[in-house]
């Protein structure tokens, strides 16, 4: 019987994934559109009387066919090229002829299109550039047209979490279908590796003892265990992107309904977004590093302290710390930056924290560390734990570690995290 090539499986896996979020795409932009009815339904061209969906209804119609014959009609990106460039007249007259929300999000959904099925990554960077091009610049329009001023940085703040939801769903979204993909090839090529030492078992049964063919599978283990590895790393990152641009989001929602009443509690809405947002792009960026064989050149005690640094420029936060330098191997590593970013970040966001105190020390056999702030804190007896506490403990857990949680109302929070000490160079190799 034949084998099917690789090729043709790894296709139709992907045309699949395609085929249903297109269909999902297009309903979150017949809803989004909906939305943008009834919010602008009274709204008045200029300062005429004139209703304006007299002009973003039609507009907004055109939409939805052009996006149907898009999506279900043409197949290749060339047939595709006048529909884009038809979103883009679109979403220009609609930003001009609406309140402008919700625009962002229609930008949002029609770059998804976009990325889930550009398989170049380079196509993926210039739509995402040009897109937050135009989108700047229909808003300088709109804001002339309908008589206000030009002003750039008005402007810019005015569309600063728009742009943050474009530029973090162009990472995130791009990211992760990317990351499908080659985990798709990893997990054919891993099964290939399996039938490949099929067949050299039974070579060597029939063949007798050959030290080249020991060799040959010996170098598959390896690149078996490091496309395992790569699996791992890719989920983690599905793990905590989410939560990430999850909060991120609500963070800079959350400063656009405080700008006016608090302009203070807004300040420091976007302060914490914007770190998580710096801390989310260097996950990624270490992720990519060691997806690509990468190894990390800085000491332990190094990096810790570039985070801290990194967390107080700019931000007004106090962060003391006592840290020794310590080898680790680099999964304990990841797992203390990591749990530092996330330990720093919180402490803004849910405690209103303005001052740290970090510690990382050994003593024998044991790691210990220590993130305490002084925010509001709560009953420990009320403490829940979110996703991402939840992930610190499971993370602390399959290091062999454990994590203590200490709080009490307006008494601050503690992370306490125990984890055994790798005791020579030799532990780290392996």
């Amino acid at each position: 019987m034949p084998v099917r090539p690789k090729k043709d499986r790894y296709q139709f896996s992907i045309e699949t994934i395609v085929r249903i979020g297109n269909g999902v795409i297009y309903s979150l932009l017949v809803f989004v559109g909906i939305l943008l009815v009834v919010g602008n339904w009274s709204l008045r061209v200029f300062s005429s009387q004139m209703p304006a969906w007299y002009v973003y209804l039609p507009v907004l119609l055109l939409l939805f066919a052009e996006n149907a014959v898009k999506v279900w009609a043409l197949k290749t990106f060339v047939q595709k090229i006048a529909c884009y460039v038809l979103d883009i007249l679109c979403l220009v007259v609609l930003t001009i002829f609406t309140d402008g929300q919700l625009i962002a999000m229609l930008y949002v959904i029609i770059l998804s299109e976009f990325y889930l099925g550009q398989e170049s990554v380079g196509g993926c960077v210039t739509m995402g550039v040009s897109s937050i091009v135009i989108f700047l610049l229909t808003r300088a329009i709109s804001a002339v047209v309908n008589g206000g001023s030009l002003n750039l940085a008005a402007l810019i703040a005015g569309a600063f979490s728009d742009l943050l939801l474009i530029i973090l769903h162009f990472f995130i979204f791009t990211f992760s279908i990317q990351m499908y993909r080659k985990n798709k090839e990893l997990a054919e090529t891993l099964k290939e590796l399996g039938e490949s030492n099929e067949k050299l078992r039974g070579a060597y049964e029939e063949l007798g003892e050959s030290n080249e063919k020991l060799r040959v599978a010996y170098a598959h283990l390896q690149e078996a265990t490091q496309l395992e590895e790569r699996q791992r790393i890719a989920k983690d990152i599905h793990d905590t992107a989410g939560h990430s641009i999850t909060t991120i989001v609500m963070q800079t929602e959350a400063a656009k309904l405080a700008i006016d009443s608090d302009p203070e509690e807004a300040k420091r809405r976007i302060s914490a977004a914007n770190l998580q947002a710096k801390n989310a792009l260097e996950e990624l960026r270490e992720s990519v590093h060691l997806l690509s064989g990468g190894r990390e050149n800085m000491t332990l005690k190094d990096s810790l302290l570039a985070i801290i640094h990194e967390s107080t420029d700019g931000t007004g936060i106090v962060i003391r710390s006592d840290i020794e330098d310590i080898e680790l191997c680099d999964a304990k590593r990841r797992f203390l930056r990591n749990t530092l970013k996330e330990g720093i970040s919180n402490g803004l966001r849910h405690g209103n924290a303005t001052a740290f105190y970090f510690e990382l020390r050994q003593e024998g056999d044991k790691v210990y560390f220590l993130l305490s702030d002084n925010g509001y804190g709560m009953k420990l007896t009320k403490l829940k734990e979110g996703f991402g506490l939840r992930g610190m403990s499971a993370r602390a857990e399959a290091l062999g570690g454990s994590v203590r949680f200490e709080t009490e109302e307006d008494e601050g929070f503690e992370i306490h995290i125990t984890l055994p000490a790798d005791a020579a160079r030799g532990d780290l190799a392996r």
